[in-house]
């Protein structure tokens, strides 16, 4: 290894998986240097995304599975994240190959899936802020600080009257916002509260299709307000900015009126914030924002309708463009990944083998990205796993074998 130029080293390792990455770090120590340096692990997670390799596709159900996205023909079954033994554990959101795990609001973590390094965030008590007022819905968002180089997590609790039947009202309620620090592992309370984060809550939209979490482009989360045609209120995008930690609205595109009511959700495709608009369920729009912040950016990508075998569109998030570009992968009702060839209008379902039949999705790309510095027992622990499994698909292997010679010679 010594004869072979740093370059080419540099230039081959990041075009390989994390698996492998670690366990070639027993090579040597400049190797091993090599693997942890901070540069490297930016190159092989930006090499990762931009050639859309090492990436999966997370199934988010009361387990969590991966699908490996070059092949999408089977679910894996993640056992070995920190909150597994919990049980009904979500994925909040993933940036940068870390993860945001929530199985209660005193059992946290952010996970690496890739290495297996993890950290339980510490966590503040939510408390109502009068006696008459009781706990509702609690909002999460994962997100990157790129100018603190900080992973954080904001969370928005609502509190309603205890005598208000748990609904909340259009704005009779009030939230606690906060905002964790992994790197300070500490909370931060949000004092400056925008007047429209009191329409935030309306009974069951959160709740259903996972819209009750962030979603994660340019530099900020980002959370539908839904509209109230009683009061006259169009839909509202509203952003956190993770840098400053301040909100602010995002300007939206000019819908098209088609002469149906339409419904807005948000999304994010290849880390460009994008919106569904969704007319009745008969067809929905997917706009992309090319440039963030930018108004005049909006540009209608494409239209979903007419699929025989969808009966309604009752909700449907883009995920990511094929790697010809010529197609794009979408969520369609919590229950199907669908290929949508939108140039030739074609749609073709996805078959995973061993997944759940519900599931919300969500794209993750394999990194070295730290969680714990200074602590190597997470990245020992999975090459330890990644030997045992090994061993048992060779164990299996020989065994099916063996069976397959059996049956034969019984012929």
């Amino acid at each position: 290894m010594s004869k072979i130029p740093l370059e080419i080293i540099t230039d081959i390792f990041q075009q390989l998986p994390v698996r492998s990455l670690l366990r070639f770090r027993s090579l040597s120590k400049p190797i091993c240097s090599l693997i942890d340096d901070p540069d490297f692990i930016k190159l092989h997670l930006n090499h990762s995304i931009t050639t859309k390799s090492n990436l999966s596709v997370i199934l988010k159900e009361w387990e969590l599975f991966t699908v490996d996205f070059d092949t999408l023909s089977a679910a894996v079954e993640v056992k070995h994240h920190p909150l597994y033994a919990a049980g009904g554990t979500e994925v909040i959101g993933s940036v940068n190959g870390l993860v945001f795990l929530r199985h209660s609001e005193r059992n946290l973590a952010v996970y690496n899936l890739s290495t297996r390094e993890w950290k339980k965030c510490f966590v503040v008590e939510i408390k109502p802020p009068r006696r008459d007022w009781i706990a509702g819905y609690v909002y999460y968002g994962f997100g990157y600080d790129s100018v603190g180089d900080d992973y954080k997590v904001v969370r928005m609790a609502q509190f309603i009257r205890e005598d208000d039947g748990g609904v909340g009202g259009d704005g009779d309620c009030e939230y606690d916002v906060k905002v964790y620090s992994l790197k300070n592992d500490k909370w931060k309370k949000i004092e400056d509260l925008p007047p429209r984060l009191r329409l935030l809550s309306k009974q069951f939209f959160h709740v259903l299709h996972r819209r009750g979490y962030g979603v994660f482009a340019g530099h900020a989360l980002h959370w539908i307000v839904p509209q109230r045609r009683q009061l006259g209120i169009r839909d509202c995008v509203l952003g956190f900015d993770i840098r400053d930690d301040k909100f602010f609205e995002i300007s939206q595109p000019n819908y098209e009126s088609k002469g149906m009511n339409f419904q807005v959700d948000i999304g994010v495709l290849e880390g460009n914030l994008c919106v569904m608009c969704n007319y009745e369920h008969v067809c929905v729009d997917v706009w992309v924002m090319r440039e963030y912040g930018l108004k005049e950016s909006w540009c209608k990508m494409f239209s979903v309708q007419g699929i025989r075998w969808i009966s309604a569109f009752m909700f449907l998030r883009p995920l990511i463009y094929s790697k010809d570009g010529g197609k794009v992968l979408l969520e369609v009702n919590d229950e199907k990944l669908v290929w949508y060839d939108w140039k030739n209008k074609r749609a073709k379902v996805v078959k995973i083998r061993g997944g759940p039949s519900s599931y919300g999705s969500e794209m993750y790309a394999e990194s070295l990205v730290r969680i714990n510095d200074g602590d190597r027992n997470g990245w020992k622990e999975q090459q330890e796993i990644d030997e045992e499994e090994e061993e048992k698909r060779k164990a299996e292997k020989k065994r099916d074998n063996f069976l397959s010679v059996g049956f034969k010679l019984k012929l």
